[in-house]
């Protein structure tokens, strides 16, 4: 069981969205030190002062995880006043329309960010961690990455990828003997913090409030669940993409569940404010 109590918490993307409430829950249960990473600093600003009502032991700094050198230097002030315990790679990005609209630069920010940003964090801690013989990944993927995707093809890449790249360190880290390094992947379907606005949740599913995801979140991070699938529905993607023909399943998932259009009147945010609000 991981407990925050007396623990070190840091969350990138903590400005807004599921990351202030993630940021909240950790204060609530009394985390010794909480750790606020974000691109936007007036965010960061109005996070810190919201978390005062439950700790003063608040850090803020300004990253832009799209660079590693960002990350790289915060990560070092950051440890310079010790472990972190529990890290929330929480920051994410998505870019409206099809394939062939997405320039290169977003194409690349979008995998620096969902993708390349995830990994760098992850390795400028888990060192500590291991030196310390304790720590808890929780890497928010997305239900995206459990099956394609249409008109959100990039997005859907980056949390594939990032998806994978969990669960293979989470077992590198095992086969190593880090049994007490904990890594939990957190595959959500559309979550209403603003970054999906305009899109059209598939048959059978709905928007996931900011609290159901995070409860849900903490939930599976307090029992070291190695998997947070939300909602319900989306326990059923992989065993139907593996029983089923894919031509069956694909037109399942465009006639049934609806599932082409569910991103095709995506609006969603600006990039820069997007980093501080996931899903």
């Amino acid at each position: 069981m991981t407990k925050v109590a007396d623990k070190t918490v840091l969350i990138t993307g903590a400005a807004m969205g599921m990351g202030r409430l993630h940021a909240q829950r950790a204060a609530e249960r009394g985390a010794r030190r909480i750790v606020l990473w974000d691109i936007n600093r007036d965010a960061l600003d109005e996070g810190s002062r919201h978390l005062s009502q439950w700790t003063q032991n608040v850090e803020t700094y300004v990253v832009d995880v799209s660079d590693v050198n960002s990350i790289e230097d915060a990560a070092r002030q950051t440890l310079a006043h010790g472990t972190v315990d529990v890290l929330f790679n929480n920051a994410g990005i998505v870019v409206p329309g099809d394939f062939l609209s997405h320039s290169p630069e977003q194409i690349e920010r979008t995998i620096r960010i969902n993708t390349l940003g995830v990994m760098y964090v992850a390795r400028s801690f888990l060192p500590a961690m291991i030196k310390q013989g304790s720590g808890h990944l929780v890497n928010i993927s997305s239900a995206s990455a459990l099956m394609a995707l249409p008109y959100g093809s990039v997005y859907a890449a980056s949390k594939w990828a990032c998806y994978c790249w969990s669960e293979s360190v989470r077992l590198e880290l095992e086969d190593q003997g880090h049994r007490n390094i904990h890594v939990t992947t957190v595959c959500p379907s559309f979550v209403a913090t603003g970054m999906f606005e305009g899109a059209k949740a598939p048959f059978l599913t709905r928007f996931l409030t900011t609290e159901e995801i995070v409860d849900a979140v903490w939930k599976g991070l307090e029992r070291n669940k190695i998997f947070v699938l939300a909602p319900f529905a989306a326990h059923f993607t992989l065993p139907m993409r593996a029983l089923l023909p894919t031509r069956i399943f694909d037109a399942i998932s465009r006639h049934f569940f609806g599932i082409s259009d569910a991103m095709k009147n995506l609006r969603g945010r600006s990039a820069t404010k997007q980093q501080g609000s996931v899903r």
